[in-house]
């Protein structure tokens, strides 16, 4: 099965086409500005392979039908496209960041699904208008093609109330539906999965904490193979310190930045997502950026990956606390795969609950699954890829499966 994965935004159109017999990618890309007055299409066919090709192409692009009928053309063009007609693209995924309470699993596309993505746009009002236009496109341009959503959100379905409530009025919840709801589900699922196949065990059996670190970061208390707790709440705002996002803040400080500032609700939203976290303190939202401001002596650059290692201990403690015992940390992501100092400082100090890192192991330039813990460490360390396309196009596919739920 060939299986198409979109993750669309308001302005964008990230895709992979994966071919799920050997689950290779047979191309990938991203289409960007879109609406803008030049928008930009990156496309790789046979990605990360000696026969890679590049293509990049910049040019107005409409809207989000535009800029699918651009991907559209380059996987089926005569000399470079990596099918020969669009009847060989058997399923599409669609990544979904929000899905509430409403969706408990992976599902078919169906009007129903439309309309009840459209009711939770207050809960996820930026990412899910994004979402519902790249639905909307796809069905059009493939409307044939069984269509399936997968949520961020549900990984993290099988939280306790008492760690997915808040500490507010019971009728908020009833009414607006106001909890936790969790973020990057499809990454922690993922990753905590490949992460009990390194240590041999089945995910069941496994108790982890994953630590997922990038632009936006989060962190996953599992126990058993499934989400007791997580940092991210109602939305992707809360929890650790990210690019441009303050994570855990008291929550009287935006009435004072109202009362003081003259900020509106919607500035201050501006403000925590956009102009906090590295950007706020220091700014810069990028950990290499960081590193070499932190060479130079820039204070407020070590300042801000301070507060960054402080945060990541503080949750890291927590979660030893929920899960009692924990085979091992697993880092993912951009920076929890590739920055060593980000996650010495993560560990640090923390030899004394049983998670102490090998200096070596944690600087050698490795790629893919690996122990970065001392010999001696109780608790393992551990570095795991994320694949989130990947386990998007398995999902679409378990869900298309002769005899599955849909």
């Amino acid at each position: 099965m060939n299986v198409l994965v979109i993750n669309s935004g308001s302005s964008s159109i990230k895709y992979q086409l994966l071919d799920m017999r050997t689950e290779t990618v047979l191309c990938s890309g991203a289409v960007e500005r879109i609406g803008e007055e030049t928008g930009v299409l990156t496309h790789k066919a046979a990605p990360g392979t000696e026969r890679e090709e590049k293509v990049t192409l910049s040019q107005p692009i409409a809207d989000h039908e535009a800029g699918m009928h651009l991907v559209i053309d380059l996987i089926v063009h005569p000399e470079r496209g990596v099918v020969k007609s669009l009847d060989e693209i058997e399923a599409i995924g669609h990544r979904i960041v929000q899905g509430g309470d409403i969706f408990n699993a992976s599902c078919v596309v169906d009007d129903r699904v439309v309309d009840e993505l459209t009711k939770l746009i207050p809960l996820g009002p930026v990412h899910n208008p994004g979402h519902l236009a790249g639905i909307r496109v796809a069905r059009h341009l493939f409307p044939k093609v069984p269509q399936v959503t997968v949520f961020d959100t549900v990984f993290h379905q099988t939280m306790p109330p008492r760690a997915y409530m808040y500490a507010l009025p019971y009728e908020l919840y009833e009414e607006l539906k106001v909890r936790r709801y969790g973020f990057h589900g499809t990454s922690h699922s993922y990753v905590s999965k490949e992460a009990a196949r390194f240590l041999g065990k089945a995910p069941e059996e496994t108790n982890l904490i994953t630590v997922h670190l990038g632009n936006g970061s989060s962190m996953c208390a599992v126990q058993g193979g499934k989400s007791v707790d997580t940092s991210m709440g109602l939305t992707p705002l809360e929890g650790l310190i990210m690019g441009t996002r303050c994570g855990d803040a008291d929550l009287a400080i935006y009435p004072l930045l109202g009362a003081e500032k003259g900020l509106s609700i919607a500035e201050i939203n501006e403000l925590t997502n956009k102009q906090s976290g590295f950007k706020g303190i220091c700014g810069k939202n990028d950990m290499r950026d960081i590193h070499e401001a932190v060479a130079q002596g820039d204070a407020r650059a070590r300042l801000a990956l301070d507060m960054f290692g402080y945060r990541n201990r503080k949750y890291i403690g927590s979660y030893l606390a929920v899960l009692g015992r924990v085979d091992a940390i697993v880092f993912t992501a951009g920076i929890g795969e590739n920055d060593p100092v980000a996650r010495e400082l993560s560990c640090r100090g923390l030899e004394h609950l049983g998670i102490k890192l090998d200096p070596e192991r944690n600087l050698a330039p490795e790629r893919g699954a690996r122990d970065i813990s001392a010999p001696q460490s109780p608790v393992r360390v551990l570095v795991v890829p994320t694949n989130e396309e990947l386990e998007i196009a398995r999902q679409t596919a378990e869900v298309l499966a002769p005899g599955a739920k849909g």
